[in-house]
């Protein structure tokens, strides 16, 4: 009996001990920045928030000081972008790499990265654009770049994971080649750099609004991920098994890659490409955890919440001038995915 409830504390203990990192390392973010902000400040502006936010929606920035201007207009909803972009990407690689049964998935399988940066590139080249309109553009082209994956592989009349993943890299590719296009016609002093700045990703921009749109998106899938987190251990099993156990593989599988590629459209749309944390995230999770969607998911989705937080600390306080996030990501992300394949040498990854 004692073991019994010694097993059933055990997934409370877990969920408690990312949330306690995830909160730690929030905390933290709060006041590394150009402008030193110290703890209790943060603490002191975080009860005032509700009080604070009215005051700022109302224009009255003469009753805030310079602290809270810097809290509130910039690194708390740069914090809480960090989280959902994070949560968004980290979970999707999850879903994706239990829905497609291969260790090496990643979030943009299926063409939408490379869909969103070239809609992204073409909003920055359109006369007159602002950065809505880079972002609609970016999230519609993600979307068309699933869209004509799933579409080829229906033509082919197979919706295999294989089949998906090599329509998915089509796809990719041909987003990819007409954004080396818009490249090359680009002005190389004034649209070139914008769009290559883009490219390599950025949490600079956040604001409260487009950061409070981005939510309900990733909160909802999020949701529809936690219900379907049993059929995807099903899934997981092969196709001939989960229909023997009452699952329709290609439908569950089509409503999670719609799902998950919106999620990821909306997160690349918001701060452009950011490697590796849909990919690594989810391996570190499994490496500790095991394959169960049941913890893998919420762990996820702490774990590449947190993961994205440091790096966003660590691009804008390593050097003088802000480093791009998907630099930073990448740079941490590849070594640990080394030394995770290396320690998983043994259970048929390599």
């Amino acid at each position: 009996m004692k073991k019994d409830v010694k097993i059933a504390n055990t997934p409370l203990k877990i969920y408690l001990f990312f949330a306690g990192m995830l909160l730690v390392t929030a905390f933290f973010s709060s006041f590394i920045g150009r402008m030193d902000v110290g703890p209790a400040t943060v603490l002191e502006t975080f009860v005032k928030l509700p009080a604070l936010l009215v005051s700022l929606f109302y224009g009255k920035h003469e009753q805030l000081t310079n602290d809270e201007m810097v809290l509130l207009l910039i690194r708390f909803p740069r914090i809480l972008l960090a989280l959902v972009v994070g949560c968004g990407l980290s979970v999707s690689g999850a879903v994706y790499q239990g829905l497609f049964r291969n260790p090496l998935v990643s979030p943009d399988i299926l063409g939408v990265a490379a869909g969103c940066t070239f809609g992204a590139a073409l909003g920055l080249l359109l006369p007159g654009s602002d950065f809505t309109i880079v972002r609609l553009c970016s999230f519609v082209a993600g979307l068309i770049a699933v869209g004509l994956a799933l579409a080829m592989a229906k033509a082919i009349n197979s919706s295999r994971a294989l089949v998906l993943v090599l329509t998915g890299i089509v796809s990719g590719s041909l987003f990819h080649s007409f954004f080396m296009i818009l490249k090359t016609v680009a002005d190389p002093y004034g649209q070139l750099p914008a769009i290559v700045f883009w490219v390599m990703g950025s949490l600079s921009g956040a604001s409260w609004l487009d950061t409070l749109q981005l939510c309900p998106v990733i909160f909802i899938g999020y949701i529809i991920f936690h219900l379907f987190r049993f059929r995807l251990n099903v899934l997981s099993l092969g196709d001939p098994q989960a229909k023997a156990l009452g699952v329709n593989p290609n439908g569950l599988r089509l409503f999670l890659i719609v799902v998950s590629s919106f999620m990821i459209a909306v997160c690349v749309a918001s701060c452009g490409q950011i490697a590796w944390v849909g990919l690594v995230i989810p391996h570190i999770v499994r490496t500790i955890l095991g394959p169960n969607h049941r913890m893998l998911i919420p762990c996820s989705a702490m774990l590449g919440a947190t993961f994205l937080l440091i790096a966003d600390g660590i691009a804008r306080s390593a050097l003088s001038s802000e480093l791009p996030l998907g630099v930073v990501t990448s740079l941490v992300g590849a070594p640990i995915f080394a030394w995770l394949l290396y320690k998983n040498r043994n259970r048929g990854w390599t």
